[in-house]
């Protein structure tokens, strides 16, 4: 109990006095796994959408690789991306093994299909005859896809921090094709993993409380969401 205690003040004075190690891993999760989110949503909302919107034969059959790519585990990405990286792999001359940009390719493989299926279903809900006015209103292609779209906003954010928090606690794909590496490629979870193998405890605590913190922020701004939603809802009745 007592190692306990005193990791744990130990990790507070680290985050208060803005350790640089502490500091240089945090922002680094933070801008590997924003701008995974980021790159993702530009493809997966849109063709979210198209898909909503589209009658074809194959419909539920891809919908149902989504809903199972949603659950697809990190390890399995980090190989398929490292293969891929690696000197002998096919976009090995690109050189991107070890570097952020190698984490931020296996992190958007990872949150694409939770993005896309959780919006799917958002705007999926969007009542019929909602759509069926903004076509008897004569609004353009462009105008309905934003009116669709502003109607199940709450419903993509959700997707959207969801596909954040699923990110910066992964450990797996990053840790792969990342290879942690000091001031460079180290991520929260891949430092909170070496520094308890090497009996550092005081600083994996320091990451792991900054964790804690961002996942909670995470599941407080969803509740908050969700809340608005039944609002406008009841309102709405």
């Amino acid at each position: 109990m007592g190692v306990f205690l005193e990791s744990l003040i130990e990790s507070f004075k680290l985050i208060f006095y803005l350790d640089k190690e502490v500091l240089s891993i945090t922002l680094l999760s933070f801008k590997v796994s924003l701008t995974a989110v980021i790159l993702a949503s530009l493809i997966a909302i849109p063709l979210a959408l198209l898909i909503s919107n589209k009658v074809f034969g194959a419909k539920k059959i891809l919908i149902s690789i989504i809903h199972t790519g949603m659950a697809l585990p990190p390890v399995v990405v980090g190989l398929i991306v490292y293969m891929f990286l690696s000197r002998n792999g096919l976009l090995g001359y690109l050189d991107l093994l070890y570097t952020p940009k190698a984490m931020i390719i296996a992190q958007i493989i990872i949150v694409f299909p939770i993005i896309i299926g959780i919006s799917l279903s958002a705007l999926n809900s969007v009542k019929k005859k909602i759509r069926e006015t903004a076509i008897t209103l004569g609004a353009t292609k462009f105008q309905y896809a934003m009116k669709t779209i502003k109607e199940a906003k709450q419903g993509i954010v959700t997707a959207v921090i969801t596909a954040f928090g699923r990110a910066i606690g992964e450990v797996g794909a990053i840790i792969i094709v990342g290879g942690n590496i000091r001031f460079h490629t180290r991520a929260l979870t891949t430092a909170i993993v070496l520094e308890t193998r090497r009996g550092e405890f005081a600083i994996a605590m320091a990451l792991g409380i900054i964790l804690i913190g961002l996942a909670f922020l995470i599941n407080f701004t969803l509740t908050h969401i969700q809340q608005k939603k039944v609002e406008l809802w009841t309102y709405s009745k």
